[in-house]
């Protein structure tokens, strides 16, 4: 039993630091919100898309430096 506690230890995911990056995607020239604008952490897999109110929330590794975001 203490060897699989151990090993579980060792490989638990939440040993991982991480931090949580919000924020609002809204038009240059009129300020309303952009629904669906897809926003990603450069060269990874990890992503969201902005909600109805151009709004998003997204968990990334801590030494992530760079969105991007698609519209």
């Amino acid at each position: 039993m203490s060897l699989f506690v151990a090993l579980f230890l060792l490989f638990d995911p939440s040993w991982a630091q991480t931090r949580t990056v919000s924020g609002k995607v809204t038009d240059k020239q009129d300020g309303s919100p952009l629904i669906g604008v897809s926003v990603k952490v450069k060269n990874s897999n990890t992503g969201t898309s902005t909600d109805v109110n151009g709004s998003f929330s997204l968990t990334v590794p801590e030494n992530a430096s760079t969105l991007v975001f698609t519209y």
